[in-house]
């Protein structure tokens, strides 16, 4: 029996294994999707596939920087208690550092490449778990600093000029962790985004209580871009240390730059287990009466 590609995904999404272990089982298995799962079972990755239907919406950030590489990494889990795990911990260290050594572009590629410590490290841990996204910089000269911040539920990798000092590289991500930014500087904003935003600035002022005239408007809209940048672009944003200096300000200083950072927020965007105490009880009994 042939199948295709979208076997393979299936086969992947049902079960947690890389792709190649799935296209490997489903070419054993004569393209049959149950005898494929069953195959991966008998090799050891029975858990993966027992686990493949729950959320994995708990987990960490976590980073490793050998001063040429730098990865910042999420992975998750299903439950907190897990995340905290010293073992699920070592865990996303390990995939942080395979990111670093290896030529790696995607979750995929990487899922693939630790397929079997994955599936080991599922059976150990008795959840679901998942490589949800990585940024990878490397660097010749210039300097790396990587942040973790309340145990692995904010992550900042940024890259900086060679001249910058540990203190001021640890500054500036502690920086980007509170303040958020989006950018490094204004001209990295897209200019469809700033007109956007001036739409929405110049629909307040027309809305608010008193009549202004056209030109007064404007230059409303103009201060309040400005606002804008400063949440929005690291430069523009008051030092977290100090209010009344600047980033831009700060940097100026030792005359050091910011390249480009990345920052993470664990689970920002995923969907979340909902279920009470009550419901859970519940649905336990009722799948023990029915074994």
């Amino acid at each position: 029996m042939a199948f295709t590609n979208k076997d393979v995904m299936d086969l992947r999404a049902k079960t947690g294994v890389g792709m190649m272990d799935c296209k490997k089982a489903l070419t054993e298995a004569d393209g049959d999707m149950e005898k494929a799962v069953e195959l991966l079972r008998e090799k050891g990755m029975a858990t993966s596939a027992k686990r493949a239907g729950k959320i994995a919406s708990q987990g960490t950030v976590e980073a490793y920087n050998d001063g040429k590489y730098g990865v910042l990494v999420e992975v998750n889990c299903e439950s907190d208690f897990v995340a905290r795990g010293e073992q699920f911990k070592a865990f996303v260290m390990d995939v942080a550092k395979y990111i670093a050594s290896n030529d790696v572009e995607t979750v995929e590629q990487v899922s693939e490449g630790m397929s079997v410590a994955l599936a080991e490290a599922v059976a150990k841990i008795g959840e679901k778990i998942a490589v949800r996204r990585f940024a990878k910089y490397a660097v010749a000269d210039n300097k790396l600093e990587s942040y973790i911040h309340m145990g692995g539920k904010i992550g900042v990798l940024v890259e900086m000029s060679a001249n910058a000092s540990d203190e001021l590289a640890h500054d500036i991500a502690m920086q980007i962790a509170a303040a958020n930014p989006s950018y490094v500087k204004i001209a990295e904003v897209p200019q469809d985004e700033i007109e956007k935003e001036k739409e929405i600035l110049k629909a307040q002022a027309l809305n608010e209580d008193k009549p202004k005239p056209l030109n007064i408007i404007e230059k409303m809209v103009e201060g309040r871009i400005n606002k804008y940048y400063k949440e929005v672009c690291l430069l523009e944003q008051p030092f977290v240390k100090d209010g009344d200096k600047t980033i831009k300000a700060l940097l100026k200083e030792s005359g050091a730059d910011v390249t480009r950072f990345t920052r993470f927020v664990m689970g920002e965007g995923l969907e979340k287990k909902e279920e009470n105490l009550a419901d859970e009880v519940q649905a336990q009994i009722s799948s023990a009466k029915k074994a």
